[in-house]
């Protein structure tokens, strides 16, 4: 008896956490997909997924840089990069 009571209570617990895990899950998933950068000089946004952190490591490549983010460079490499992304659109 007591060992049926312990499962009941394991099921219980498992049901009552499967929603806020879900919810949770799919909240993160939706901040990442609406991360979105304004790009001054072109006066336009762009939003910033993996396939922009692709083109922002090659720019990088490319410019013989160290690499770091995106959110950590300065304004003027923001700008060379969004100046240097526009030269060089996705292959759809």
């Amino acid at each position: 008896m007591v060992q049926a009571n312990i499962w009941v209570r394991y099921l219980l617990v498992a049901a009552l956490a499967a929603p806020v895990t879900i919810l949770a899950a799919r909240a993160t998933q939706e901040d990442h997909e609406r991360k979105r950068v304004y790009d001054k000089d072109h006066k336009d946004y762009h939003n910033w997924d993996d396939n922009e952190n692709r083109a922002w490591g090659q720019f990088l490549t490319e410019n013989h840089r160290e690499s770091h983010e995106y959110a950590k460079s300065n304004k003027k490499e923001q700008s060379e990069y969004w100046n240097w992304r526009h030269s060089h659109p996705d292959k759809d």
